[in-house]
């Protein structure tokens, strides 16, 4: 049994959107430690409403403010530590959302998600989208996980195929795999099915 964790060079690159399909084509269940902001509209409801054979798992830590974790924490009375994020009792592979980037702060005194990722020692999937200055964005992201000596699982295109910033990416990674969703307009559970099985045609 493997899991996964899935990140993003930045905010609003598809994250949620690309967990619910690795969790469709994975068969895999899912965990967001931590969700900031709306809390009647839940990234796991997402996961749930769009996914056929999904568990989720419920957050350890719901804040109430629409902002990095760290300012809605302490708006929220609480001081996030590493005894947080102890991993539930996975039954088999599980997706794990992280919020933001890596260096996303959880706490005032240097955690930010790559501490926790590199804590759980599991393949991380990022999250990239075609946009002016995307490259830079995916190759530290990609970077920091190298220096950390975290293993990449892959990178994950949200959006059409872009073979000018693929030779880019290559050029420093060789061996780095790389896959594309659809950038979808609408949700649905037929969508994020349709996106899941062209994500596995892809892997063979």
């Amino acid at each position: 049994m493997k899991s996964f964790v899935v990140t993003g060079i930045g905010t609003e690159v598809g994250k949620t959107v690309v967990s619910a399909v690795l969790c469709e084509a994975l068969k895999a269940d899912y965990w967001k430690p931590v969700q900031a902001g709306d809390l009647h509209a839940l990234d796991s409801d997402f996961v749930r409403n769009h996914t056929s054979e999904t568990t989720i798992f419920p957050a350890n830590v719901l804040l109430n403010e629409p902002m990095s974790p760290h300012e809605a924490a302490r708006l929220d009375g609480i001081e996030l530590t590493e005894e947080y994020f102890d991993l539930p009792e996975f039954t088999k592979t599980t997706i794990i959302e992280g919020a933001g980037g890596l260096m996303v702060p959880l706490n005032d005194v240097g955690l930010c998600y790559i501490d926790l990722f590199q804590l759980w020692d599991m393949p991380v999937y990022v999250v990239t989208k075609h946009y002016l200055g995307s490259i830079n964005h995916t190759l530290l992201t990609l970077n920091a996980l190298l220096m950390r000596e975290i293993p990449i699982a892959g990178l994950i295109v949200n959006g059409a195929r872009n073979e000018a910033s693929e030779r880019i990416y290559r050029s420093h990674f060789s061996d780095l795999t790389i896959t594309y969703i659809p950038e979808l307009t609408e949700f649905s559970a037929e969508s994020i099915r349709e996106a899941a099985q062209l994500w596995i045609e892809q892997q063979a």
